[in-house]
C-alpha cells in the first residue's frame, strides 16, 4: 500500500463508526497488533522514551522521528505520529518538524499544547492556536492528506476546569485546521458526549490508558471516532518483566515467570508473520 492510500484509508475510518487505534512501541508489537487485525496503527511518545531508556517526554526531535520511521516501516497500516508537542516552542518550528514527521510516511501528526512546565503547564490559547495553524501549513505544503490532530492536555495538567477548558481549546484547534480532536484524560461518558458535541462533525478521539468501565461499544454509542490506548501496552508489558525481574533480584526466586502462564507463543507468530512478509 502506497502512502497516499494509507492516508485515504486512514481517512475512510473516521468517516463513520468507531475505531481502535492501538500504540505499539516497537517493531515486534506493531506486527503483532497488526496480525490482530487493527486497521491502523499510533505511536506513543512514552512507549517509545522507555524503550529507548527514557521517561516519557524525554527524546529530542531526531529520536522521536528515528522511531515514528520504525513504526511506520514496520507494517502497511497507516499510522498516526505522537509528535508531543511539535518539539519547538514557536510555530515556526512546530512547522519545521511536523514537516520532517510527515517526511516519515505517517498519515498523520498529533500536536499537544503542553509546555512541560510545572508552573504553566500549558500555552496561553492564542499561542497554541498559532502553533497548530502553523501545523496545518506545514500538513497543506506537504500536500498529501494526512491528517492534523489537536490536542487539548487539559485533563492531564491539572487544570481547575478541565472540561470547560478542554472544550474551548479543542473548538479554537478545529477552527485553526485540526481534523481531529482530542482531550487525554477525560473520562466520564458525560464529559466525553459534551466534547463530541462541542466539535461536532469533526472526530474525537479518545485515549483509555487504564482499567474503564467502558467498552467499544459505549464509546461509539457517545459519538467517539477512534480510541487510543497510549502507553498503556507498553506499561502493561514492562510490569510483566519489572514483575519477574524483580523476584529474581529480591527473593532469589523464579516464581514471577508463572505471570506469563499460559505462555504466549512469540515463535509462533513471528515464524509465520516473517513468511508472510517474505512472500
Amino acid at each position: 500500500m502506497t502512502n497516499p492510500e494509507k492516508i485515504a484509508e486512514f481517512r475512510r475510518l473516521h468517516h463513520s463508526g468507531c475505531f481502535v487505534i492501538p500504540n505499539p512501541w516497537d517493531i515486534g508489537s506493531a506486527r503483532w497488533l497488526r496480525g490482530l487485525g487493527f486497521k491502523a496503527l499510533a505511536t506513543t511518545s512514552s512507549g517509545a522514551a522507555w524503550s529507548l531508556g527514557f521517561p516519557d517526554n524525554g527524546l529530542h526531535v531526531d529520536q522521536a522521528l528515528a522511531h515514528i520511521r520504525v513504526i511506520v516501516e514496520a507494517t502497511e497500516l497507516p499510522v498516526n505520529a505522537d509528535f508531543e508537542g511539535g518539539f519547538a516552542h514557536d510555530a515556526e518550528g512546530v512547522a519545521r518538524n511536523v514537516t520532517r514527521c510527515l517526511e516519515t510516511g505517517v498519515a498523520a501528526v498529533s500536536i499537544e499544547d503542553s509546555t512541560a512546565d510545572k508552573v504553566k503547564p500549558l500555552h496561553d490559547l492564542s499561542h497554541a492556536v498559532e502553533r497548530m495553524r502553523a501545523a496545518r501549513r506545514a500538513v497543506d505544503a506537504h500536500g498529501k492528506g494526512a491528517l492534523l490532530v489537536g490536542r487539548a492536555e487539559c485533563f492531564l495538567t491539572g487544570h481547575d476546569q478541565p472540561l470547560k477548558e478542554a472544550i474551548s481549546r479543542l473548538e479554537a484547534y478545529a477552527e485553526a485546521g485540526a481534523d481531529v480532536l482530542y482531550a487525554p484524560g477525560v473520562r466520564t461518558g458525560e464529559d466525553i458526549s459534551a466534547i463530541v458535541k462541542a466539535v461536532a462533525p469533526k472526530p474525537v478521539n479518545v485515549l483509555i490508558g487504564w482499567p474503564s468501565d467502558l467498552t467499544v461499544s459505549d464509546l461509539a454509542a457517545l459519538g467517539v471516532r477512534r480510541i487510543s490506548v497510549g502507553g498503556a501496552l507498553a506499561r502493561a508489558a514492562w510490569s510483566g518483566f519489572a514483575r519477574a525481574a524483580e523476584t529474581i533480584a529480591n527473593e532469589g526466586s523464579f516464581s514471577g515467570f508463572a505471570t506469563n502462564v499460559p505462555p504466549v507463543d512469540l515463535n509462533g507468530f513471528f515464524s509465520k508473520d516473517s513468511k508472510e512478509r517474505r512472500q
